[in-house]
């Protein structure tokens, strides 16, 4: 039987603009890291969560100046080893498409794909810690652990040859959204600028544009105009590491939440507004198999949030 420890004493907390139109199922979740969802969802029914001292359903959005009031929870602990129970949660909830040849997930921001640099567990292991041992899964491309949206994952060694020669050549479109710093001038802009890795900043891996560098190619399409920002459509036609992030801060228009390229003086002014994360999501992957496949995975309600602070 595992160990539990109990969390703190009731908490009483003030909505603040930030919060405010969330979920209080998806506010809950965030507060009660480690908490099953069950566990939540069972004391939102038991009336354990209180707002102005009322009980709430869990679909009720949170107002400003709200009062919650959330329980002492006993949180479970876990062996060294284990994989978390909510991030198997998190994945079994983000399955977009699923047949024999492959899966298709929405990976949550803050999640790597897999293990490494003092990760115990990333997408990869979780999903086979979900699957009968021998099962064959394997990451058919990447996403930078702060990028959310479309990953897809091989389910036989067949498929993911097929999809890793189509990922060389023209054969995978794959389209983000991302929120850029400063008002956009024209229409759709091309970069093509070589990208290399480099070693920086006390060792830490930064990719910087270079003559040296692998080719890397971006088209970047204007969606929504801002009087400080832009929301753009950004198709890449290499899958270089960091691409979308180095082409917009190499045309001076960094991405918000970017705390590795980005500018700190926009951060700062979009963490008032919410923004907590990197704002770059996989919106779409479209490709031909068996058949052809398009894949579209919602914007989260974060990133939707901070778009209509900014209307």
């Amino acid at each position: 039987m595992e160990n539990s420890q109990p969390s703190a004493t009731v908490r009483l907390l003030q909505i603040d603009a930030n919060n405010a139109g969330q979920r209080i199922d998806n506010f809950l979740l965030t507060e009660l890291k480690g908490v099953p969802k069950s566990r939540i969802y069972r004391i939102l029914r038991k009336g354990e969560v209180r707002v102005n001292g009322g009980r709430i359903k869990p679909t009720y959005r949170l107002q400003l100046e709200d009062k919650v009031r959330i329980p002492p929870v006993r949180i479970e602990e876990r062996k060294k080893g284990e994989v978390p129970y909510s991030m198997q949660v998190q994945l079994k909830e983000a399955v977009l498409y699923e047949d024999e040849r492959f899966l298709v997930l929405n990976k949550p921001s803050g999640m790597a794909v897999h293990a490494g640099s003092g990760i115990e567990f990333g997408v990869i292991e979780v999903l086979r810690s979900l699957r009968d041992e021998g099962d064959f899964l394997e990451l058919v491309h990447r996403l930078d652990r702060d990028t959310s949206g479309c990953l897809l994952i091989a389910k036989e060694r067949e498929t993911l040859l097929s999809l890793n020669e189509k990922l060389k050549g023209d054969g995978v479109e794959k389209h983000y959204l991302a929120l850029l710093q400063g008002a956009w001038q024209g229409g759709i802009k091309t970069i093509d600028a070589p990208l290399q890795k480099n070693s920086v900043r006390g060792g830490e891996r930064m990719v910087m544009v270079s003559a040296e560098g692998k080719e890397a190619l971006s088209f970047f399409k204007p969606l929504r105009r801002f009087e400080q920002a832009t929301l753009v459509d950004v198709e890449i036609k290499t899958g270089r590491t960091h691409q979308i992030r180095v082409h917009a801060t190499h045309f001076g228009q960094p991405l918000a939440g970017d705390q590795k390229y980005g500018n700190r003086g926009f951060n700062r002014q979009l963490k008032k507004l919410g923004l907590k994360r990197l704002f770059l999501h996989a919106e779409r992957l479209s490709f031909t198999l068996y058949k052809p496949f398009e894949f579209r995975a919602p914007l989260p309600d974060a990133l939707e949030r901070l778009l209509n602070k900014l209307d």
